[in-house]
């Protein structure tokens, strides 16, 4: 930190005003001194400083100006080797405007950098480009994020990048785009679906100028997928919300959800059943309903006695209140445990859309018990626990994903959805069960459990 305090001493007004003044007015801007870039080449590269021979790899410079960008800016230098020695580059110039282009059209957002062209008495002339990074965080034009630690620039890891979006917000973790992903792993029917409930309104039909252009719409009207040019890149939430099955399932293995159901009331009993559920928001909230219908009874209202114990079958006696005299002591079939029916479904929405995509092998988990089920979501501890936790009872939002969950939640999208929150989930499931939901947040895990009549 001290090499970085020593050089921003030397600059005689801030990076932003000299680059306003360079590229908006054509004004001169006050230059770095021969002596001062001699001084900052001889300590050598570390992580604020890039020493470059010449400008031979346009990926590989984007690469290092965003992770300048977003380690807290820097300088490279082009025209000086491995032995600290000053060779020049061969056209200034052309340097200067091919580095202008990569901050343009290879860096996301786009930057605006100083450059500086400075000359010795030999002729040798070396280009400074000098990165600040104010709205980062920064990515390459093939969506991949760079970091730079000491003299290495080297992509980040997902709890890095996690760390950078939080610094960055309203930017967020389901804004980073998917490797890998194009347009072609874009459902269209569902995008247009949702699209044209909006026509009239939102969307204007005439204003595109061929049919169903899927990329423009996703990257320029949803902002769910970046890229220049004519490159489409899925954010996360696009292709969570948007995307294909199978490419869903390839190339966002975490965002699946395990189904259980046990034969008991807690995860040490006998395993009846567990599925590995795949696909896109659309398809997970209709595959885990379905999994869960299948071992319990939804209902609208309170089911009377005599009701839930002719859906009960005819092995198991007394559902809803004490066996009889006549009941089997070791039946093979359970009795099916009644839920409110509004409560599981926000409860299976609001696992879907605040899932914590940024932590790794936490997958949402669906437990089905005998008379209860319960909802494990992936969820930071640090920041949330406790007074987030007693927040959101009264409906304070704590949103992880709030485009996803925008989308989603939308009628357009097609799922019809209970309306309310976790404070109106909590209130049906007390009145249907006359128990009081339990939630936990420990361990970077969300924990809500329901209980059945």
């Amino acid at each position: 930190m001290a090499r970085r305090k020593f050089r921003s001493n030397q600059r005689h007004e801030p990076v932003t005003e000299r680059s306003f003044q360079e590229y908006a007015y054509n004004l001169p801007a006050p230059q770095t001194s021969r002596a001062e870039l001699l001084r900052l080449v001889r300590g050598g590269e570390d992580t604020f400083l890039e020493l470059k021979v010449k400008l031979s790899n346009p990926e590989r410079i984007a690469q290092g100006i965003v992770a300048l960008a977003n380690t807290g800016g820097g300088t490279i230098v082009f025209g000086v080797n491995d032995n600290l020695r000053v060779e020049g580059v061969d056209d200034a110039e052309e340097v200067r405007e091919e580095l202008v282009r990569i901050c343009r059209e290879e860096v996301s957002p786009s930057l605006v950098p100083f450059i500086e062209l400075v000359s010795f008495d030999s002729g040798r002339r070396v280009v400074a480009i000098d990165v600040e990074g104010k709205r980062r965080p920064y990515q390459t034009r093939d969506g991949r994020y760079f970091i730079r630690v000491g003299a290495d620039t080297r992509e980040a890891t997902r709890e890095e990048l996690s760390s950078l979006m939080e610094e960055a917000r309203p930017l967020r973790y389901e804004n980073v785009s998917v490797r890998g992903a194009g347009e072609a792993d874009i459902d269209e029917g569902l995008l247009w679906s949702f699209v044209r409930e909006f026509e009239g309104d939102a969307f204007e039909p005439n204003s595109v100028t061929r049919d169903y252009p899927t990329g423009e719409v996703l990257k320029r009207e949803l902002l769910l997928a970046a890229g220049n040019m004519d490159l489409v890149l899925p954010t996360v939430a696009g292709l969570l919300l948007f995307g294909r099955d199978e490419r869903v399932r390839e190339l966002l293995p975490r965002a699946s959800v395990t189904a259980v159901r046990y034969a008991g009331d807690n995860a040490q009993s006998h395993e009846i059943e567990r599925v590995q559920i795949h696909g896109n928001l659309h398809t997970l909230y209709e595959s885990v309903l379905r999994f869960v219908a299948r071992y319990c009874d939804l209902w609208d209202k309170r089911p009377s006695r005599a009701s839930s114990s002719s859906c009960a079958g005819g092995d198991v006696a007394g559902v809803g209140g004490a066996r009889g005299a006549g009941a089997v002591e070791e039946a093979h079939a359970y009795a099916r445990a009644n839920y409110q029916r509004g409560a599981v479904e926000e409860a299976v929405a609001n696992a879907l859309a605040h899932r914590d995509l940024a932590l790794r092998d936490r997958p949402t988990r669906v437990h089905v018990f005998d008379r209860s089920i319960e909802f494990v979501n992936a969820r930071r501890t640090a920041g949330f626990a406790p007074p987030a936790q007693r927040a959101i009872r009264y409906g304070i939002p704590q949103r992880l994903n709030p485009q996803t969950l925008a989308v989603f939640t939308s009628a357009a999208y097609g799922l019809k959805l209970p309306h309310g929150g976790l404070p109106a989930l909590l209130r049906r499931a007390r009145l249907f069960s006359g128990r009081r939901p339990e939630i936990h947040a420990f361990n970077d895990e969300f924990r809500l459990r329901l209980f059945g009549v």
